[in-house]
């Protein structure tokens, strides 16, 4: 092979490359226009701006919060499932990415044969004949079309695609994980106003049956305390069943089977701070799951390309050099040298339609993640709203609670008075008591909706707020 024949070559294949980076049949992709709203629309304080913490459960100041998290996000099966399918996306990836490049393959093999000596045809070489071969070949699809290049580009947007599952992923589990820690601390307060309150009761048990044995209180008044005495003990064995099964939750979630977590008063962790409605819509760009829409309409937009190209003709080069002979000693000497280069097409005359058929299937699936993408939108941005309104209401509840449980509080004392001091019925205690307990449980209750509300709004926002520095 001539030095002068190898440049022409050369120039050929380079030119021909540069021809195919070319065209690129196929839409371009382009961010549908969205028309949500530049604000939300709950009703609260305006904002200059604000940013989204990845980490917004530490808002919450608990340490143990914090590792159970970090533990999840670690150890949870569905996320390193999760993280198995990134893998396998990026690799997908790098696959589809390879074609774009020749494959070299090196090839070698020998033969011994031996042909009749009786046919119509002489021999004039040994008999049995031994042949040797080895070479190296190139076959390359010039991408003229961007058939490899769209492909490409849907493999890319699957990839991330798959990222941001893993994210949405991610953000579900932190919040689930801190729900059910704060459920758990809500339980363990209300264990603690039911054992306070089942003292109480206990101690007016003791009172009731030292005045009936002095002849002041009947056996009607004992058998009242004693009552409210067995179903405050029922109450506290139903709560400490609730709270084991949340920490065995926990534990699923944590991947800690053995988990034990000691108790701790709900009304230690802070309100974190809450996003007034200033905050811009285009925050919901930030949740993961909108991102993965989107992505996945890359991906149909980018397999339209790759149907269409289907349409035009298939032109590939291929080449190959290497050696044959007789002799195994022979074969890597220049007298023994082959070599070949080539170009091929392939256009497609008749198939009745089928690959028509294939950009109208990849044409409606983009179709159908155009509307999914806006879907994740509109869902998005009610989740923020509705989020936005809880957190709200649910402030103003836990206040209105707090101080009907400071009243209830304040009314039993009274009650508890009157009763030692002769001025009413152990009936009116008995009253007092229950609506104490009650109030105090439903404030109990209604600070932990509010807390779980704030979470609830840091999923809908993709993170947690913070004030922009």
């Amino acid at each position: 092979m001539s030095p002068g024949f190898i440049i022409k070559k050369s120039t050929l294949l380079i030119s021909l490359a540069l021809l195919a980076s070319c065209a690129m049949v196929g839409p371009d992709y382009q961010r549908p226009a969205s028309e949500l709203p530049a604000n939300y629309t709950a009703p609260q304080q305006a904002s200059d701006g604000a940013v989204l913490s990845p980490t917004w459960w530490t808002l919450y100041q608990d340490p143990q919060l914090n590792q159970l998290v970090e533990q999840a996000l670690a150890r949870n099966t569905d996320i390193r499932i999760a993280l198995a399918r990134v893998e396998e996306a990026d690799a997908a990836m790098r696959e589809v990415g390879a074609a774009l490049f020749p494959a070299v393959n090196l090839t070698g093999g020998g033969t011994r044969s031996r042909v009749t000596e009786a046919g119509a045809f002489p021999v004039f070489s040994s008999n049995p004949r031994e042949n040797y071969v080895i070479s190296a070949g190139t076959s390359f699809e010039l991408d003229f079309w961007g058939k490899l290049r769209r492909g490409k580009e849907a493999a890319k947007a699957q990839a991330l695609s798959t990222r941001y599952a893993r994210d949405t992923l991610r953000i579900s589990l932190a919040s689930m994980v801190a729900s059910n820690y704060l459920q758990l601390r809500s339980l363990d307060t209300q264990i603690k106003v039911s054992q306070d309150s089942l003292r109480s009761r206990e101690d007016s048990l003791g009172l009731t049956q030292r005045r009936q044995d002095g002849g002041v209180a009947s056996a009607l008044d004992v058998h009242q305390a004693q009552v409210a005495v067995s179903n405050l003990r029922a109450q506290i064995a139903e709560q400490s069943r609730l709270r084991s099964t949340i920490q065995n939750q926990l534990a699923v979630l944590t991947g800690i089977l053995d988990l034990q977590l000691a108790d701790a008063d709900l009304d230690s962790l802070p309100v974190p701070p809450v996003p007034p409605a200033g905050l811009p819509s285009s925050l919901l760009e930030a949740r993961p799951d909108v991102r993965q829409a989107e992505q996945n309409l890359v991906a149909a937009n980018a397999n339209i390309g790759v149907a269409k190209a289907a349409l035009y003709p298939s032109v590939s080069l291929t080449a190959s050099f290497g050696g044959e002979s007789i002799e195994l000693g022979d074969v890597l000497k220049s007298a023994a040298r082959v070599w070949s280069t080539g170009l091929s097409f392939s256009l497609p005359i008749f198939n009745a339609g089928r690959l028509d058929a294939r950009v109208d299937q990849a044409a409606a699936r983009q179709k159908q993640m155009l509307v999914t993408y806006e879907q994740a939108l509109n869902n998005a941005f009610r989740e923020v709203n509705d989020a936005l309104v809880t957190t709200r209401q649910t402030g103003e509840r836990e206040a209105a609670l707090k101080m009907s449980a400071d009243a209830a509080g304040k009314a039993l004392q009274i009650a508890e008075q009157r009763y030692k001091a002769g001025y009413s019925a152990y009936l009116e205690v008995l009253d007092a008591q229950r609506v104490h307990n009650d109030a105090t449980l439903a404030y109990t209750q209604a600070r932990q909706t509010r807390l779980v509300a704030t979470v609830e709004l840091f999923k809908a926002l993709g993170g947690g707020w913070q004030p922009q520095p």
